[in-house]
């Protein structure tokens, strides 16, 4: 994989993407929703994390799909993170082919399918589906966001989403904070909002559930990778909120941060709430 495959494309381009891209991660969904989870095989990889035969399978079916839908778009998966040449400073693909192994793993229902188009640094689309939940949530920054429901590989229904307004003062915000992972600055950060309301729950469905406006915000101020926020900032980009880090600076993509951390970030519904 190298950044000279392929040159920035633009939001026109970007767009007529994401109907191929939503069969790819709806496929991948169908073939995670098939995996037998009561004899299912668990690998650790060399960074400790959690792999799966429904990693791997989801994984060859976005490969082989974007290897025939974008063939000169370069992509960076978790699972093949070790072939990646950064900087990417065009536009590539970053997937998370099951987000959520952990929650997965456990037998609950809140583990997505990611995939994101990058340009820049900065996410122009991003796709998110769940296969358990029959969900798939799905944005073009500058072009809307919406959230369908499926059924094996077809599409039943399809409606617009959008952040909304930050609650007033006085009113209790809904805070998204993720079932497996904690720390001491996201805990501190809640605290600042007096009667926060926790939503606690797994993946990328956390982005999903501030982009439809079911939540206010979604802080994760401890370290994770890029492969786990890209797709879920574009949708909710795209749904009218914004992911900053703390200090209100937008976040970047595939430029060379060691291993492809994020060091922290937080995903407002509402952008006027964000730093400055």
């Amino acid at each position: 994989m190298n950044e000279a495959c392929s040159q920035p494309l633009g939001g026109e381009a970007a767009a007529r993407l994401i109907e191929p891209l939503t069969e790819l991660v709806i496929r991948a969904c169908v073939a995670i929703a098939a995996v037998n989870r009561s004899a299912l095989r668990v690998e650790g990889k060399q960074d400790g994390s959690p792999v799966t035969e429904a990693d791997l399978a989801a994984d060859r079916i976005i490969a082989e799909g974007l290897a025939r839908v974008a063939p000169d778009i370069p992509s960076l998966s978790e699972e093949r993170v070790h072939q990646a040449s950064p900087p990417f400073r065009g536009s590539f693909f970053l997937v998370d082919p099951l987000d959520g192994t952990k929650e997965y793993v456990a037998g609950r229902n809140e583990f997505t399918v990611n995939i994101a188009l990058i340009s820049g640094g900065k996410p122009l689309l991003g796709i998110v589906g769940a296969p358990a939940l029959g969900l798939v949530w799905r944005g073009s920054v500058g072009r809307g966001a919406e959230r369908l429901s499926f059924a094996g590989t077809e599409i039943k229904s399809a409606e617009p989403i959008h952040t909304r307004p930050c609650p007033p003062p006085g009113e209790p915000w809904t805070v998204a904070v993720s079932r497996s992972h904690g720390d001491s600055r996201t805990e501190a950060f809640i605290a600042e909002r007096p009667g926060a309301v926790r939503a606690e729950l797994g993946s990328a469905i956390k982005f999903a559930r501030v982009a439809e406006g079911t939540a206010d915000i979604y802080p994760r101020l401890g370290p994770t990778s890029e492969w786990d926020v890209a797709a879920g900032s574009a949708v909710l980009t795209a749904a009218g909120g914004k992911v900053t880090d703390s200090r209100g600076a937008e976040l970047v993509f595939g430029l060379g941060q060691k291993d492809f951390i994020v060091p922290e970030f937080i995903a407002w519904g509402d952008p006027a709430a964000a730093p400055s």
